[in-house]
């Protein structure tokens, strides 16, 4: 026993090191919308977080917790709207001084017409403000480019358009910045086509990717869980099958408008899916019969988590059915890169010893559940 003992120790403190940022908001890239009217004018709408903003929490972390400021943006992120107004006011200045609107090479002037702060709501996830922006637009501007700040953090931004003589627009396709770039140059000389097919697939996995890895801590640790009581190639392509159609389902009921259910249901849930997997593997050593149909119930539940990403990103006109798609193939493939590491990692070397099952899937399985029952009541507290 002191083998395994020994293992599960370690086990623990390096996978609660690993997955403990779940239990944190996750940061989110701003979502920048940017309507160009034909009467001389523009509003950019920024969708971010700001208690964010101003505790200076940006892409170079995964979750609030890894910053040095975590604990103020903890303070700010239960304030009631009308207080953390107040906490933005002195950094309207320097956001109007951080951020350009460029329009024919020229920085454009800006004023910050709303700013429209939800209530605290679940503070399991991050509270999305709207900061909306407006300006002028000189007669015959050509082209826009739009700049975000690294150290605000990522962003996508798309935009619109908009003939009002003629009550025509149309949406660009989206432009996800990363590195502190500016975005590539957006034509105003005529209504923007969409984006071709190629173009939407490419973005769609690129996002359901990242959905997983790195951003995906717990569907990681549910597909972990999943590896460890079976390294069998077959067997685990065949649960991960499972959990896909599954997820595709409620994935696509939800963004269809067909499920709606808050966070504070779902999150919770999906960490007691977790907790579950761990506790399984302890007590059965080997699948039984229903593992297939307690993984497509989990994956339904898991697909509601994943449409919340997808419901802050958008969805492309005209392409609903070919961006879902690939944004399930980006899942899929960031679930087999979590079982080809695994199984390069652990599989390969130990899947065939005969003390795998006491040497590694009991510790491991025990951290899994350990932190899947935290998780739970963490998303549970209030």
């Amino acid at each position: 026993m002191f083998i395994p003992a020994r293992t599960a120790a370690l086990a623990l403190l390096a996978l609660c090191g690993l997955f403990s940022p779940a239990m944190a908001d996750v940061v989110k890239p701003a979502l920048v919308e940017i309507s160009v009217f034909s009467e001389g004018r523009f509003r950019v709408e920024i969708r971010a977080s700001i208690e964010a903003l101003l505790t200076g929490i940006n892409a170079q972390y995964q979750d609030t917790t890894q910053a040095p400021t975590a604990e103020e943006y903890d303070e700010l992120r239960v304030l009631e709207a009308a207080d953390l107004m107040r906490e933005f006011e002195p950094f309207r200045q320097t956001m109007l001084q951080k951020i350009a609107l460029r329009l024919d090479g020229q920085r454009a002037d800006m004023r910050i017409a709303k700013v429209d702060i939800p209530a605290p709501g679940y503070t399991k996830v991050p509270r999305i403000s709207l900061i909306a922006l407006e300006g002028e637009v000189p007669a015959r501007t050509r082209t826009l480019t739009w700049y975000y700040p690294a150290a605000f953090g990522d962003n996508a931004v798309r935009v619109r358009q908009v003939d009002e003589t003629n009550a025509k627009w149309h949406w660009s396709g989206w432009q996800w910045i990363r590195n502190d770039s500016v975005s590539e140059s957006f034509s105003l000389t005529e209504v923007f086509s969409p984006p071709g097919t190629l173009d939407i697939i490419a973005e769609y996995i690129g996002a359901g990717f990242d959905h997983i890895i790195p951003a995906g801590l717990d569907h990681i640790l549910f597909v972990l869980g999943l590896f460890l009581l079976s390294t069998r190639l077959s067997t685990l392509l065949w649960q991960v099958t499972m959990f896909t159609i599954a997820h595709s389902i409620t994935l696509a009921m939800a963004m269809t408008g067909l499920i709606d259910l808050p966070a504070r249901v779902v999150e919770p849930l999906i960490a007691l899916s977790i907790a579950y997997i761990g506790v399984e593997n302890i007590w059965h050593r080997g699948l039984h019969k229903s593992r297939l149909a307690l993984v497509f119930a989990f994956g339904l539940l898991h697909g509601l988590g994943f449409a919340s990403l997808l419901s802050d990103f958008g969805m492309p006109d005209g392409a609903f059915a070919t961006a879902l798609i690939a944004f399930n193939i980006g899942v899929e493939f960031g679930q087999l890169a979590v079982l080809a590491g695994a199984y390069l990692a652990i599989g390969f070397w130990f899947g065939d010893k005969p003390y795998y099952r006491q040497v590694i899937v009991i510790p491991a399985s025990l951290v899994i559940a350990l932190v899947g029952l935290y998780w739970t009541w963490d998303r549970l507290s209030f």
